[in-house]
């Protein structure tokens, strides 16, 4: 579609013309906003599913599905949801810490509350600025666990590392952000009721 400026026409910025717009920028404009609410709608999938990891994982570890936690093992069982993993940390600068910290009552409150409330602000499109900060604290603490920059671990055995800077935990942090910043709750979430609460408005790191 070829496009044909006036001669006399200058670039710049211009007020809006009281002319009717014609047929092609009507369609124009039907377009661009087409491609906005298919985008919105992309990033709300995003969200959900972002959430859902978080939430399968509470599931899974309380109640011992069979998968990451073996049936019976589950937190509902007596089993810890963190002996398992931060005991076999074997590499990083926190090695020591994390094994103090395996198994202990308060860290598996945190993690599972963590998990649980990260989770469920992101399906449900709430509180997705305190999704994002505590979602990034617990994604670096494990990111800091698994420690990808060590080629190998404490026993000499290869770390199997793929990227010692980005993995997957820093991949998730930075989509957390970014669904925080976009405010990607308004679309198959309750982020305009949120919003819209008193306690909410008068305190906009609620968001």
């Amino acid at each position: 579609m070829a496009v044909h400026e006036h001669p006399q026409q200058r670039a710049g910025f211009h007020l809006p013309s009281r002319h009717r717009a014609g047929p092609a920028a009507v369609s124009g404009a039907s377009q661009a906003l087409a491609v906005t609410s298919t985008g919105a709608r992309v990033v709300a999938g995003v969200r959900v599913l972002i959430g859902f990891v978080f939430v399968w994982a509470f599931l899974d570890k309380a109640f011992g599905w069979g998968y990451a936690t073996a049936s019976g093992k589950g937190w509902v069982d007596g089993g810890s949801p963190t002996k398992g993993f931060l005991s076999g940390v074997d590499a990083g600068p926190l090695q020591s810490t994390f094994h103090s910290w395996a198994g202990a009552g308060w860290a598996d409150w945190l993690f599972m509350l963590g998990l649980l409330s990260i989770g469920a602000a992101l399906m449900s499109g709430v509180a997705l600025r305190f999704a994002a900060v505590a979602g990034t604290a617990m994604m670096a603490l494990m990111w800091m666990a698994e420690w990808p920059p060590a080629r190998h671990g404490s026993d000499g055995s290869p770390s199997m590392s793929s990227n010692p800077l980005v993995d997957y935990h820093v991949l998730y942090a930075a989509v957390m952000i970014a669904l925080a910043v976009v405010s990607a709750g308004t679309v198959w979430g309750l982020g305009r009721v949120w919003a819209r609460l008193p306690v909410v408005r008068d305190h906009r790191w609620m968001l």
